[in-house]
């Protein structure tokens, strides 16, 4: 134990409202508290959208924030938990939202980031600090809560469960013993979006050369339909485009029994991880050594410091950690031929990178990988 606790706690709440990558690389920190913690109950408060995802979860209770509902959701909040006597506060989340329900809640410890990484000020908002860490991962940097509560040992555990519905529509689009590659091409930030063209050409060559099924995946927003659309359109092999026409979860089932996924910078990378699917990520506005797929950094196509030269006039290696060079046309530095040879890389390796990536058995979530 540390200082804080001679004791393990018994009421621990986490703070930790979105984003889904974000969520991928916290849940783990909270699976090796409660591994450290056996006796202790753990209150996750969580944006609602996002509590589609983990809310299912049987060992965690789950207190939604509706960002929609104003003033009324922080109340929301601090009436779920009136009665609560909650011994730690992890404040996993620097924005101004957050700090806000932090400063409802009565805990005797608010654990935060140290001063350095604490952006939005939000070491205005917690009684004590992680330790600092410079240039580290962002789950690296999670961890570091578990690590300032002397919890040294990680579990990289998700156990995320799914209804028999999503597993039903994952099991119709990838059957069992079908390789399938998912292609996933969008980010919500643009600048991080690879060209249809070269999602098109790494398709082709999957199905043509590699012998396998190719499915195009993501939300309904207008660029996602057009993206899909396009890709599959350039594509001279077969595919299947599910861009739109699964749920959250429908696409967590799906992405469970494929064999790879191809991604920029986004949610679906650090999902994948969390199932132990490699992931070719395709990186050159943000840098995969701070926020790559966990497992999977040496498949990503890493352009970041070639962008950092070209629109910086500088190494990467000299910039603030948390650089991004979200400009137009970076994308463009990535090559598919680069991509392609991840992608070979990817299948030639384990489906589960890491023995602990992969969910363990348990009611209603993902069996072991295939």
């Amino acid at each position: 134990m540390s200082e804080l606790f001679p004791a393990p706690p018994r009421s621990v709440a986490v703070l930790k409202l979105s984003a889904l990558g974000d969520l991928c690389h916290t849940l783990p920190v909270v699976r090796t508290l409660q591994r450290a913690w056996p006796q202790a109950r753990f209150t996750w408060i969580i944006g609602r959208a996002e509590a589609q995802f983990l809310g299912q979860i049987h060992d965690i209770e789950f207190v939604e924030f509706d960002k929609r509902a104003g003033m009324a959701a922080y109340r929301a909040v601090r009436t779920a938990l009136r009665d609560r006597q909650i011994e730690l506060l992890l404040h996993m989340q620097f924005a101004w939202r957050a700090s806000l329900i932090a400063a409802t809640l009565r805990a005797p410890v608010k654990l935060g980031y140290d001063r350095e990484r604490a952006l939005d000020l939000q070491w205005l908002f917690t009684t004590h600090r992680i330790e600092p860490a410079p240039r580290e991962h962002v789950m690296d940097a999670l961890f570091g809560f578990a690590r300032r509560l002397g919890v040294e040992r990680r579990d990289y555990r998700w156990d995320i469960p799914l209804p028999e519905a999503a597993r039903q529509y994952a099991a119709h689009h990838i059957p069992d013993g079908v390789p399938a590659l998912i292609i996933s091409p969008c980010s919500s930030h643009v600048p991080r979006n690879w060209h249809a063209a070269g999602y098109a050409a790494v398709g082709d060559h999957a199905a043509q050369a590699l012998g396998l099924e190719v499915l195009i995946c993501g939300g309904r927003t207008p660029l996602e339909q057009r993206m899909g659309a396009e890709i599959a359109a350039r594509m001279r092999a077969p595919c299947t485009n599910l861009v739109g026409r699964d749920t959250l979860l429908g696409f967590y089932a799906t992405l469970a029994r494929a064999r790879v996924l191809v991604t920029p910078d986004s949610g679906p990378a650090h999902m994948a991880t969390s199932l132990g699917v490699p992931v070719v990520g395709l990186y050159a506005a943000t840098n995969p050594a701070r926020s790559g797929p966990y497992f999977s950094r040496d498949l990503c196509v890493d352009r970041f410091d070639a962008a950092a030269r070209r629109y910086l006039g500088r190494a990467a290696a000299e910039l603030p950690w948390r650089t991004k060079i979200e400009r137009p046309g970076v994308m463009d530095l990535i090559e598919p031929d680069a991509v392609i040879a991840k992608l070979e890389a990817a299948l030639g390796r384990a489906r589960a990178l890491n023995p602990e990536a992969v969910p363990a058995a348990a009611p209603g979530a993902l069996p072991s990988a295939r």
